[in-house]
């Protein structure tokens, strides 16, 4: 009798786990299209207030998962586009907030998301200000991105920050290198609508390399 027990009591906990789990993986992929929404489809005049209200919807789930990395960089991710969207400045209590969220999440999994956590964070530091006025870095940047580069060395996203941050450096050809790698990346399952507009910042990317390079020539 106690072995039927056990057994039922384990079929139980594992549909718990299950019903935790699909859950968990809709919210993200619900978040996953609200960010491409907010990022690629709405006017910039909205951008502030779509990204505000996503971010509450965010929060939600991630006090709704607590003990998951994945919301957290989700948050993270999504309070990074509301700060850059608040003003001519990026709004560096959002930006905290967003760094301080990764954190966490580096403390459950620092491989989540296939190292969504380093590519935000070298994000955040390069695009925030720096002392005295934000924690914003350029040395700890390109330290996070080239971390994420060895977690996911293949990824659209980590190749393509990791240009971008090289082309702000005025490392046009390095950048080049990167944007090109971030074009020919593996194209990802059910993030078809989040591609098709990376692949537009890549090659906007790409054009801007060339340009500078051949300014650099002419000089």
């Amino acid at each position: 009798m106690k072995k039927y027990i056990g057994l039922i009591a384990l079929l139980f906990s594992a549909n718990a786990v299950l019903a935790e789990t699909i859950p968990l993986d809709a919210s993200i992929e619900k978040l996953q299209h609200g960010w491409v929404a907010a990022n690629y489809k709405t006017p910039d005049s909205d951008k502030e207030a779509v990204f505000k209200k996503l971010s509450e919807e965010a929060h939600k789930v991630t006090a709704g998962n607590p003990g998951h990395a994945e919301p957290l960089i989700w948050e993270a991710i999504i309070l990074g586009g509301y700060a850059m969207e608040k003003g001519v400045f990026i709004d560096i209590k959002v930006a905290e907030k967003a760094r301080d969220l990764l954190f966490d999440a580096e403390k459950i999994d620092p491989n989540a998301l296939n190292g969504s956590i380093y590519t935000t964070l070298g994000l955040l530091h390069y695009k925030v200000l720096g002392w005295p006025f934000g924690f914003g870095d350029k040395d700890k940047a390109r330290g996070y991105l080239e971390k994420a580069l060895k977690i996911d060395p293949d990824g659209i996203d980590s190749n393509y920050i990791y240009a971008d941050f090289l082309l702000g450096r005025r490392e046009h050809a390095k950048a080049l290198e990167y944007f090109k790698k971030a074009l020919n990346a593996p194209a990802r399952a059910g993030r078809e609508d989040a591609d098709a507009g990376r692949k537009a910042d890549i090659q906007k990317g790409i054009d801007d390399s060339i340009n500078q390079m051949e300014r650099q020539v002419e000089q």
